[in-house]
């Protein structure tokens, strides 16, 4: 029997993974998202205190409540010294060990390669290597996108230089870890910190050296070209998080509770930023000029934090006021929060409106149509729906929309109607007098 547990926690909107780790009556925390309270929770219910948070690098794709959790807990927080936290902590870099119950230990691994100072955490117990906490270093079926820190964080690094540290970290740190060793990553399947990773949440170092396209044979120059390729896009989110992670964020609760509320059907001065996250097709019937419509759902956050820059302030809009507190809670875990001008309730009906798209009609005339794909260069790639179709990816559609002609109507699509929504908003926002149409499912039937 195993003097340690290890909960998993699944946050499925950012595709991450966190993790509490008890032995005995002590525990740890290894990347937290940005809520502290389901963790605190956990730890009550299993009578353990906690003893640490460990930060495996400053991530780029959510807020984590390490220093909330320092300030609430007293709990040391651990993070290599190579990332300049400005939070109190105590560095845990290669060589550095943490006793967390009877024999079992938590050792820090250096494994750069998606980050400059990216560590990972070895647990063992009565000598003998059992679970690997890899942060974004080493995925399941993927190891992390080496681009990230060109323009964010305490050391910046080019994404060969990385990507060559990453081919070492593979080859002279995992690699070498014993076959059953458990791999806990921070990210999973629907995650831009990589580009392949596997639906599993969790795997074995055997099982990555046989299946890991990152693992397997080849020279250092094959790897670096074969892990620079096909990236997904970088969200304008992302530096943003790297140095309030570097910095620590404020409390959660108090947090969002500082978010000012408005009348419902408030108007905003021209020229603010809209983010309207009610259905497509209540937001078609009516809604304010100019508004995004970014619908809520799983991708809410990450799409908010791609098509909305972290220098913006923004209005947010939804269909009631319960929907409007959970989609602040959403736009919390990317720190989006901080940005929000104000939020409301909007229902009116007399509102700006775009029209249906009508598939028969659009079916007969495709030539009199210009085609607007908002998907991502690699889908595009990969295949495209229309000959001659115009790819803007959603995420630069507000700074190049006016690339698109206006002489014919513009149709909108992407792969299955969510990007298009907000794709349609922003084109019908930017280009005045233009006949917008949102695609949206209709796009499966071509």
């Amino acid at each position: 029997m195993n003097n340690f547990h290890i909960e998993q926690f699944e946050d499925n909107g950012l595709a991450h993974f966190a993790y509490v780790i008890v032995a005995g009556d002590k525990g740890v925390i290894v990347d937290p998202g940005r809520d502290p309270n389901p963790f605190l929770e956990y730890l009550e219910k299993k009578k353990a205190k906690l003893m640490g948070i460990f930060e495996t690098h400053p991530h780029a794709d959510f807020v984590s409540a390490h220093l909330e959790l320092h300030k609430k807990t007293g709990a040391t927080i651990y993070v290599s010294e190579k990332v300049g936290a400005d939070y109190p902590h105590k560095a845990f870099d290669e060589g550095d060990f943490m006793e967390l119950g009877e024999g079992v230990i938590l050792k820090a691994l250096y494994t750069p390669g998606h980050s400059p100072d990216s560590i990972s955490i070895l647990l063992e117990e009565n000598g003998k290597q059992r679970a690997v906490f890899t942060g974004d270093s080493l995925f399941i079926g993927d190891v992390g996108r080496p681009d990230l820190r060109e323009k964010a964080g305490n050391i910046k690094a080019k994404r060969r230089e990385l990507a060559e540290m990453m081919y070492e970290t593979t080859r002279n740190i995992f690699m070498k870890l014993d076959d059953d060793v458990l791999v806990y990553p921070a990210h999973g399947a629907g995650s831009l910190c990589g580009k392949g990773m596997s639906e599993s949440n969790s795997s074995t170092i055997g099982a990555e050296k046989n299946g890991n396209y990152a693992l397997q044979k080849m020279s250092k120059e094959e790897f670096v070209e074969l892990l620079l390729q096909d990236q997904p896009f970088i969200p304008k989110y992302f530096p943003y998080d790297v140095d309030l992670n570097k910095q620590g964020a404020p409390n959660y609760q108090e947090s969002i509770s500082n978010v000012h509320f408005l009348k419902k059907n408030h108007i905003p001065e021209e020229g603010a930023v809209i983010v309207d996250a009610r259905p497509d097709r209540v937001f078609k019937s009516s809604h304010i000029k100019g508004a995004i419509n970014i619908m809520d759902g799983d991708k809410f956050e990450t799409w908010l934090g791609s098509i909305v820059g972290p220098d913006e302030a923004y209005y947010l809009v939804a269909q009631d006021e319960g929907t409007l507190k959970a989609l602040i809670r959403k736009t919390a875990k990317i720190g989006y929060e901080l940005n929000i001008k104000a939020a409301f309730v909007y229902d009116a009906a007399d509102g700006e409106t775009i029209q249906p798209f009508d598939k028969e009609t659009f079916k007969s005339n495709i030539e009199n149509y210009t085609i607007l794909d908002v998907r991502n260069n690699s889908e595009v790639k990969e295949s495209k729906v229309f000959t001659g179709a115009i790819n803007i990816p959603l995420h630069e559609l507000r700074e190049r929309a006016e690339e698109l002609p206006t002489d014919k109507p513009i149709a909108v699509h992407c792969a299955g109607g969510y990007r298009s929504a907000a794709g349609s908003s922003i084109a019908n926002a930017k280009l005045e007098g233009a006949r917008v149409f949102d695609m949206s499912e209709s796009v499966n039937d071509f």
